[in-house]
């Protein structure tokens, strides 16, 4: 008797293919792309390109903006990916012991998910609108208050709280499915113990939670190194004076407004290169402290 699902062999290939073409157009032929362009100076308005080997390389990492750019975003990958994961666990955890409305809560936790990130980010750039927005009236008693269109410090706040918001729901959809697969008798074994919450948190929750937030710590990451480019647009444009330019942005505006398609796509081959080399240090040293047997 035949074990075979499908008798078809050809079947799951048919399925997969629209998949699989979508693959191709947008992600392995753009990045084939880029790696073959950081190596050629391509004419902005087509013509032809000259093979210039590692000058790209050599032009990008002798310019200074490029490496501010980069400091920021790995700041930002560190400070936003902890700050959306530690919100979420938290929401998580409070939804996970049935306090008062958490079913509610549930529903109403995953609804930023359908909502895009350029659109999160003009709905926030409205809420913390200096003149406008909810701080307007502390701003009308204390003038220069809040102002994120001249003050960093205040941009980044605004773009951080938009990112959390859009971050948790995914997130928390993953660490509440964790926490509720944790066997009950557990619980009730270590409180027979006289172990309290803050006890089972550490010594039970967290410890068999480690395969579900090493899936979110890699895809946080991973999403807050090229992912933020929606909220930068819709929110600062890289500004005030530059300070929030990420990487990302800096690759747009160089390949789109600057017409440098050599520069862009050797800082995006550049940006790929960051983003496979922190996810292999996750899945090579990290994973090492994953616990999946219960």
């Amino acid at each position: 008797m035949s074990n075979r699902f499908y008798r078809n062999k050809w079947l799951p290939l048919w399925l997969a293919s629209p998949q699989l073409v979508v693959l191709f157009f947008f992600f392995y032929l753009p990045v084939f792309l880029a790696f073959f362009w950081s190596f050629h100076l391509e004419r902005p308005f087509g013509g032809g390109s000259q093979f210039v080997g590692w000058q790209n390389f050599e032009r990008v990492l002798g310019d200074p903006e490029f490496w501010t750019s980069l400091w920021r975003t790995l700041t930002y990958m560190v400070v936003a990916s902890s700050t959306s994961i530690i919100c979420a666990l938290v929401l998580a955890l409070a939804a996970d012991r049935g306090i008062r409305m958490s079913p509610l809560a549930r529903n109403v936790l995953i609804w930023p998910k359908a909502v895009a990130a350029a659109s999160i980010g003009v709905i926030f750039l409205f809420i913390f609108n200096p003149f406008m927005g909810i701080l307007a009236p502390i701003n009308d008693m204390f003038p220069g208050f809040w102002n994120p269109r001249i003050n960093p410090v205040h941009t980044w706040i605004m773009i951080y709280i938009a990112n959390i918001w859009s971050a948790i729901p995914f997130t928390f959809i993953i660490l509440l499915t964790g926490l509720q697969s944790i066997p009950d008798t557990l619980h009730k074994a270590a409180a027979i113990d006289g172990a309290g919450p803050w006890r089972r948190l550490f010594d039970i929750q967290l410890p068999l939670l480690t395969p579900q937030l090493f899936i979110v710590v890699v895809l946080e990451i991973a999403d807050s190194l090229s992912g933020s480019f929606a909220l930068i647009d819709t929110m600062s444009q890289g500004g005030p004076g530059g300070a929030t330019n990420l990487l990302v942005y800096k690759i747009y505006v160089d390949g789109f407004k600057a017409y440098d398609l050599s520069g862009a796509a050797t800082q995006t081959a550049m940006l790929m290169i960051v983003v496979a080399a922190v996810t292999a240090f996750q899945y090579l040293v990290v994973e090492k402290r994953v616990k999946y047997e219960r």
